[in-house]
């Protein structure tokens, strides 16, 4: 009686909501795996499963996320409101053989559905399962009869398993998340060796992106690092390249430094105090030859302009602002692994820069990113192995 209340409350709270026509591809032939990722961020591991699933099952994939996504190997598309005739209508189209959802968000309606057609549903990377953002409220006993239609929850730690169990998830396992594909990016590697040779001993930091109203912060971090490291170079990459100018005019004016641009074929020699690159593409190079980065965007502008996990991946201790932007999830990660540091204003940067000038300081960080970056394959294994007996009808 409880669970039929809650069940038609949160049906009745979605009668409002706008309908949204629906363009559907045609379904691919055989077996389909249907992935549900509810943001971005809970997207990548997600991706790299079901490449493996199309290269060694044989299977079609589905993916649905409510932000849009670049291109996969799956068929993406928006999901389908979280209500009965939305539900059935996208159930008949694509008919999944098995249904995998993600982060620990529940859609009690499509759920449901999927109980009463008896179709396998898995909760992978899972934290504490909760309502979609848009459809949250207190809904009496819909928590746990959503969780009692999932057949395994692949959660990401133990407090999380802890969360699933006390809804009385029957199935729950400690894997943690998802192995997500290499952010490393790729680089010349005769050109690296050059200028590392060209640097020697220098120490090198990053400043990833940066917009015009960072650029200041930037400078005022460098000219405080200095003092510390007086040999300190600067590779300053501008988000706005046709910012190069300026910045070198304003650096050499009211600095004194010596800049150096790429697009001039200039190359940091051992009186270049700060070197401009000319390109957002060769950012493998730049990540490999500074062992501490500033991730732009994050601290004034309009959030993070890159993948952290770039940084991360080629060992690059990660300096952040407040302004995660599209990537709150991974400096989630990042903080709670002791993998970065935040700073919460523009006056913090030279203090985190001057501190991580220690190299065993950035190499704690670094490391600790690295690992980060490269876990997850005991757990696409475990979710993998166990799509593999559902597909094969052995589970």
């Amino acid at each position: 009686m409880v669970l039929s209340l809650g069940r038609t409350l949160y049906n009745l709270a979605a009668r409002n909501a706008p309908d949204q026509p629906a363009t559907r591809p045609p379904r691919p032939q055989g077996n389909l795996v249907w992935f549900h990722a509810p943001t971005l961020a809970a997207v990548a591991g997600l991706i790299e499963l079901a490449h493996q699933i199309k290269a060694e099952l044989g299977a079609a994939v589905l993916l649905t996320c409510a932000d849009p996504l670049t291109e996969t190997n799956a068929v993406v598309q928006p999901p389908p409101p979280d209500r009965p005739a939305e539900v059935r209508a996208f159930l008949d189209h694509w008919r999944p053989t098995l249904v995998v959802f993600s982060e620990g968000e529940l859609r009690p309606a499509m759920i449901a559905e999927l109980q009463a057609r008896q179709i396998t549903m898995f909760m992978a990377n899972a934290r504490a399962p909760h309502l979609p953002k848009e459809r949250d409220g207190w809904y009496p006993g819909l928590i746990r009869a959503s969780v009692a239609g999932l057949s395994r929850v692949f959660a990401v730690d133990e407090p999380s398993q802890r969360a699933f169990r006390k809804a009385d998830a029957r199935d729950v396992v400690v894997t943690g998340r998802l192995e997500e594909a290499s952010s490393a990016l790729p680089h010349h590697e005769p050109e690296r060796a050059a200028l590392a040779a060209l640097a020697a001993t220098r120490p090198i930091w990053l400043a990833v992106a940066v917009p015009e109203a960072e650029e200041a912060a930037v400078i005022a971090a460098h000219r405080s690092a200095l003092r510390l490291a007086h040999r300190l170079l600067l590779i300053l990459v501008p988000q706005d390249l046709s910012r190069a100018e300026a910045l070198v005019a304003q650096m050499e004016k009211a600095e004194g430094w010596t800049v150096a641009q790429r697009r001039l074929e200039q190359e940091p020699d051992p009186e270049t105090t700060v070197y401009i690159p000319d390109s957002h593409g060769e950012y493998g190079l730049w990540y490999r030859l500074a062992p501490v980065c500033f991730m732009g965007g994050s601290l004034a502008g309009e959030g993070c302009a890159r993948n952290p996990m770039e940084a991360a991946a080629m060992g690059s201790a990660i300096i952040y602002g407040p302004k995660p932007g599209a990537y709150g999830a991974m400096f989630g990660r990042l903080g709670a692994a002791q993998a970065a540091r935040a700073v919460g204003a523009a006056d913090d940067l030279g203090e985190a820069l001057s501190d991580l000038l220690a190299p065993d300081r950035a190499a704690k960080l670094a490391q600790a990113a690295w690992t980060l970056s490269s876990d997850g394959v005991e757990a696409s294994a475990q979710m993998f192995e166990a799509i593999r007996r559902v597909l094969d009808g052995e589970a």
